[in-house]
């Protein structure tokens, strides 16, 4: 899969990010995601988001996917999520929805936030780097977007979508929820 300008953003972002189909299994990943787990990006594309959850959390990844299909995002969803090492850690997911031209759910952008990192600089960090990815989608939109095929005019609508859902979440507030 071939990557567009807009998901350059997330290569190496401080955040964790996946992209999955509308069956949980993963299509892409960043390096954050993959470090954390303590995997190679290899090792991640093509397998089940269950995977990643200890199996006392499969109920809860389960609740969460079916929000996801009721009504196109999750919000604030804590989840313990499992590494390679099988050590384990609770995250809180943020998913929004991708669509094709015709309005077909192909799968969807999560970011994951790792609970134990949410410290003020971390999230001091995340709050730059979502104004930054914006502007930089804003400057695509203005200059790229009309030359995109249709796939990556899709793609670029679901990172949009993230990254605005993204501006709008009160990290220092959901810190002191979990």
């Amino acid at each position: 899969m071939p990557q567009t300008e807009a998901r350059k953003i997330l290569k190496d972002a401080p955040i964790m990010w996946r992209r999955i189909n509308s069956i949980g299994i993963i299509l892409d990943c960043n390096s954050t995601y993959a470090a954390n787990l303590g995997y190679v990006k290899s090792e991640i594309i093509g397998k089940s988001i269950f995977e990643h959850v200890p199996k006392e959390s499969w109920e809860t990844m389960n609740d969460s996917l079916k929000t996801w299909f009721d009504t196109g995002k999750v919000t604030n969803r804590k989840i313990t999520f499992k590494r390679q090492d099988k050590s384990t850690f609770p995250v809180l997911l943020q998913a929004t929805s991708l669509y094709d031209e015709n309005k077909n759910l192909l799968g969807s952008n999560t970011v994951i936030f790792d609970l134990t990192q949410m410290a003020d600089d971390k999230i001091i960090e995340y709050e730059v780097f979502f104004k930054e990815a914006s502007s930089r989608l804003n400057e695509i939109k203005e200059t790229e977007y009309e030359q995109l095929d249709q796939n990556s005019k899709s793609e670029y609508d679901g990172l949009k979508k993230m990254f605005d859902m993204l501006l709008t979440v009160n990290l220092r507030e959901l810190k002191q929820l979990f």
